[in-house]
């Protein structure tokens, strides 16, 4: 659990004004403590923009582009670099996002679908790069825009380290020694979202399809995997000060996939509460809501919910045993213009707790 942060005081201390209404381009630096079992003391931090691009700035109507840069050590000499990103460009023809990122970490393994083991803890070293592109396609809608591209992915997932006599060690798990993914594939996105980083009304619906992605372990043969997700949220302005926020998720693997590239609930997007991966199978489904508020100024308050399932070749959901957490947050407003927020949740689940510090809103 997170005991100790200066981000919410890096925030308020730094964050730039907004008396720039056609700012191009602001700057959002958070100093970041935190203290978990597994990392001791960690420190870093990191360097949000949010920008739009000088041929865009004309356009009243461009979308706001947001990169992020990350850096983080611990006492356990742990390694976290990252760069998220999504960006729009000419005139919102173009969408692009993804992550490019090298981590040197320890996380937690609890078993894969039915077989779930007491947590065990493991090593790992990788880069990751997930590239999504997109172009608008399609005749102008009334509503909404229409996009079409190409996925890729990549991870050469180094596994240095698990629990002696544990199951992630023993070789029967897909990838547990470790592997290289790499494929891609297709993808649709539908906006029509009044805003980017905090709607108030519209839909946004981002559907995959991995066509038979490389997963290479460093002992043994090199498997294949295809996989159909489709991530839909929905946004509805019940007050000038409560917007409720719908958020459909569903991903199903044909195939085998190593354990670290299975369809995950938990984390900080997907069923808060629960650690990220602490239920992994080759398929999951997931419905969750929240309750957005306005308090006070650049402070909001949210309370939120979401029950989800796994299923594999057996069973497509196993229905009868739903994952279901609880709970409600703080937001403050970084960059008024665009309403990009600092998110502080607190989540219950099933024997399980989470306390979340991320910028952005989960969907």
């Amino acid at each position: 659990m997170l005991l100790l942060t200066a981000a919410l005081l890096g925030a308020t201390a730094l964050a730039p004004p907004d008396s720039l209404p056609r700012r191009r381009l602001t700057l959002i630096p958070l100093p970041l403590v935190y203290y978990t079992p597994e990392t001791r003391l960690a420190y870093g931090a990191a360097l949000t923009a949010t920008l739009r691009f000088r041929r865009d700035s004309a356009f009243a109507e461009a979308r706001p582009s947001q990169l992020t840069l990350g850096a983080a050590y611990t006492q356990n000499r742990q390694l976290l670099l990252y760069v998220p990103f999504q960006l729009f460009y000419a005139r919102n023809t173009y969408y692009a996002y993804g992550e490019a990122g090298y981590y040197r970490y320890n996380y937690y393994f609890y078993g894969v679908g039915q077989q779930e083991v007491p947590r065990e803890l493991y090593g790992v070293n990788f880069p990751r790069v997930r590239l999504n592109a997109f172009r608008r396609v399609g005749p102008a809608l009334r509503r909404g825009k229409l996009y079409a591209g190409l996925r890729y992915q990549y991870e050469e997932y180094d596994v240095t380290s698990t629990a002696a006599g544990g199951l992630l060690g023993s070789g029967t798990v897909p990838g547990g020694r470790g592997s290289r993914l790499r494929g891609g594939g297709l993808g649709l996105f539908f906006d029509s979202r009044d805003k980017v980083f905090f709607p108030s009304k519209g839909v946004v619906a981002d559907l995959t399809y991995l066509h038979r992605n490389r997963a290479t372990a460093p002992d043994g043969p090199t498997t294949r995997f295809s996989r159909y997700v489709a991530d839909v949220s929905s946004y509805h302005r019940l007050h000038p000060r409560a917007i409720l926020a719908l958020n459909y998720f569903a991903s199903f693997t044909a195939g085998t996939a190593p354990f670290n590239a299975l369809s995950l609930l938990g984390g900080t997007r997907r069923l808060r509460g629960y650690y990220e991966g602490r239920y992994r199978d080759q398929h999951a489904g997931l419905v969750q809501a929240e309750l957005r508020l306005a308090a006070y100024r650049r402070l909001g308050a949210v309370a939120f919910g979401g029950v989800g399932a796994l299923g594999d070749s057996g069973a497509l959901l196993r229905l009868d045993s739903p994952k279901a957490a609880y709970g409600g947050g703080l937001r403050f407003v970084l960059n008024r213009r665009d309403q990009l927020n600092l998110r502080l949740d607190y989540a219950l689940g099933h024997e399980s707790s989470g306390f979340y510090l991320t910028i952005g809103e989960a969907f």
